[in-house]
């Protein structure tokens, strides 16, 4: 029996026992003494924390995975990240409340429910020969039959994560979707898709009609004359069972060359406990954790847009400046206006226009790029042609222009605009007549 506070959402990192499956009916409960007791319906103790008499009033899963046992001032009495080896998926955006249940039943169906036999997430294996389950060194939790073979795993329904060994595949799942933001374990707006030649990050706006493209990747030259099947966050190991460089394996279909790797990133220490996630930012991140280096943390060893990075700056997430601002070395300089550029703020936030043509009319920027422009065909027309589209779309709040290749950007959400040296780029604005 699993409990958590009625605010607290049910993430899906934390430690359980290496190689000490539990079978059915099974318990997860936080006792009135504090100690937190993961045992077989015989009453055999697979795992506890140790946390007896020590002050815990309660627990929590934290936006970042971590588990924690807490005092009545909130001070950490046990924490998961002091233990990292196992990750679970739970339920997204739909958490249970006090005295929720986490068992696998007679029939084989593991089950979260709340107090009430409200049912917040099952497997669906009920009747399919589950016999029990466990929690994989690699963090892949499995339903097995008496053969051992996998019935149902959690490394086919990855969220807003993956862990070493897992993958995004034809025929499973193709994306990771971030979740909303720290407090709200719902869907975001952010995903990184497999799509038959690359990986995209997309951004699906609330006036977006269709999500749009901020990154591809550009680094499978095999693709070409093939398509993806498999993207596999791995660790390359060495002889004395340490591992370096994090990367992605890919399998290619109808393709000479077949299988193929990139290289991520190369912590100066061991990587094999490393995750890539999708975050609330749309940022593409790996964490390594290594108990040598930091005992209470994961450490960001991969960052896909920063200022050192050699993919993008952090001007081109489509949200870095909030709702509305202009972003130059990866910093929110300004909040463009009809009175020129203003300081920025989070704040910031584009003039509310009416439908009517001649309610609005628009103020200019140059050397200006949306976010979308570099990774979304823009159309091929004539500046004015391009005013015109905006002015008569009553959900277009601005515009963007590439002089030199004449293609037209009609913008539905504003968000972060970047500052560049070509002077040819230009956006046009709507500002409501005064």
């Amino acid at each position: 029996m699993a409990t958590t506070r009625s605010e607290s959402l049910f993430r899906w990192v934390w430690e359980a026992n290496r190689g000490n499956p539990v079978r059915e009916n099974a318990t997860f409960s936080l006792g009135t003494d504090g100690n937190l007791v993961l045992a077989d319906a015989d009453g055999r103790i697979a795992w506890q924390s140790n946390t007896a008499n020590k002050g815990v009033v309660g627990f929590q899963l934290l936006p970042n995975g971590n588990m924690v046992l807490h005092d009545s001032n909130g001070k950490f009495i046990w924490q998961s990240f002091d233990h990292p080896t196992d990750t679970l998926l739970a339920n997204r955006g739909n958490p249970v409340r006090e005295n929720a249940t986490f068992s696998l039943g007679t029939d084989g169906n593991l089950v979260l429910a709340d107090a009430d036999g409200r049912i917040a997430w099952q497997s669906n294996t009920a009747n399919k020969g589950v016999v029990g389950f466990q929690l994989l060194p690699n963090g892949n939790m499995v339903l097995h039959d008496s053969n051992g073979k996998f019935i149902w795993q959690s490394f086919d329904h990855p969220t807003d994560t993956l862990l070493v060994g897992q993958s995004l595949r034809i025929g499973g799942a193709t994306k990771l979707v971030s979740r909303a933001s720290a407090q709200n374990n719902v869907d975001g707006a952010y995903s990184l898709v497999m799509e038959p030649k690359q990986l995209v990050l997309q951004y699906k706006g609330m006036n977006s009609p269709k999500p749009l493209v901020y990154f591809k990747s550009s680094v499978w030259p095999s693709t070409q004359d093939g398509t993806l099947q498999t993207v596999t966050l791995n660790v390359e190991e060495t002889n004395d069972g340490f591992a370096y460089n994090v990367l992605l394996d890919y399998t290619v279909a109808n393709s000479s060359i077949g299988t193929g790797n990139l290289i991520l990133t190369r912590p100066k220490y061991n990587s094999t406990l490393s995750i890539l996630r999708l975050g609330i930012d749309g940022n593409l991140r790996v964490f390594t954790y290594y108990d040598k280096v930091d005992s209470q943390a994961w450490e960001e060893t991969f960052t896909l847009f920063s200022r050192d990075s050699i993919w993008g700056t952090e001007c081109e997430l489509p949200e870095r400046c909030g709702n509305f601002g202009l972003c130059e070395e990866n910093q929110c300089v300004a909040c463009p206006s009809t009175n020129g550029l203003l300081g920025w703020s989070q704040n910031c936030q584009p003039k509310k226009v009416n439908c009517r043509p001649n309610g609005f009319s628009y103020y200019k920027l140059e050397g200006v790029d949306h976010f979308m422009s570099q990774y979304n065909e823009g159309e091929g027309i004539k500046e004015s042609d391009c005013g015109r589209k905006c002015t008569s779309d009553c959900k277009c709040l601005g515009y963007f222009y590439h002089r030199e290749t004449s293609k037209c950007w009609i913008a539905n959400e504003l968000k972060t605009l970047a500052k560049t040296s070509n002077s040819s780029h230009v956006g046009y604005i709507k500002a409501p007549n005064k």
